[in-house]
């Protein structure tokens, strides 16, 4: 049995998730007092390109901008939200909810790095109960009055990226990808993938574009040409950002200090997260 994409339409008449013609709406219900009001997935089609970098600089973004911004990690096999944000302690919970933990200016952060004994504790779970953990994220934690919740998804298209398309009431979708032509390729998977959920896709962002010699200012492209405009141009969407190599951003994260960045880079995609209301 093939999965169901929420899409009435392409399913037989037999198919038990039909409903008078109208989709199945399958999203996780949050838990009683909780609020979240838009959500955004921060998507990329293979692993290296900066996924959780720009998710955690839109969540800094929207914050200084006076909303009330939370990531919920869905890259369960693979979390650094918490390191970049310098917090190593755990979760709390009163038995029948789990109380995210907040960054210094206030952001709201799970991960499954914040509920292990140690951090550097592997997660060596199946597909299906990864899923599971990541719906738990959304139902079973005390999101308090969220304006921007940003998800940090798993490389590819997988069964994670499905679930929280499916069981997440999804806004939107920004793209990270880096300039390799191989990379555009991939990321073209991961818009088709979008169109074929109905989830708008805001844009793309692309990082490690060049670096800039200090010594001269000249911008070099390290990983060759940019191949980002002729995606944009293929599915027509935007390009919000980009992101050049930044040693010092760099550091920052390293350090857990990635509020302290100043510049804002993402000042595009951040209009477009607020465009959305």
């Amino acid at each position: 049995m093939s999965e169901c994409t929420h899409n009435c339409e392409s399913c037989g008449e037999n198919c038990s998730s039909r409903n008078n013609g109208t989709p199945v709406d399958l999203h996780a219900a949050l838990h009683e007092g909780s609020r979240v009001k838009k959500v955004i997935g921060i998507v990329s089609g293979k692993g290296g390109v900066g996924k959780s970098l720009v998710c955690s600089m839109m969540a800094v973004a929207m914050q200084r901008r006076g909303h009330q911004a939370a990531i919920l990690d869905a890259d369960v096999t693979g979390p650094s939200i918490p390191k970049v944000f310098g917090k190593d302690e755990r979760a709390l919970s009163n038995g029948e909810v789990i109380f995210p933990v907040k960054s210094s200016t206030g952001i709201e952060l799970m991960s499954i790095n914040l509920l292990l004994e140690d951090n550097t504790d592997p997660v060596v779970w199946r597909g299906p109960v990864i899923a599971g953990t990541v719906k738990q994220f959304w139902s079973d934690v005390a999101w308090n009055d969220v304006d921007y919740m940003f998800v940090d998804m798993p490389p590819g298209t997988g069964d994670v990226p499905l679930t929280v398309f499916q069981s997440l009431p999804v806004d939107g979708i920004i793209i990270v990808t880096s300039p390799q032509e191989l990379v555009s390729m991939i990321v073209s998977k991961a818009v088709k993938m979008a169109q074929m959920m109905n989830i708008p896709i805001l844009g793309l962002v692309e990082n490690m574009s060049y670096y800039t010699c200090p010594d001269c200012g000249k911008k070099i492209e390290v990983f060759g040409k940019s191949h980002i405009e002729e995606i944009a141009d293929n599915y027509q969407i935007s390009v919000l950002a980009h992101l050049p190599i930044n040693p010092n951003l760099a550091a920052l994260c390293d350090k857990g200090r990635i509020e302290d960045y100043e510049d804002d880079p993402l000042a595009a995609a951040a209009d477009a997260v607020a465009a959305l209301g």
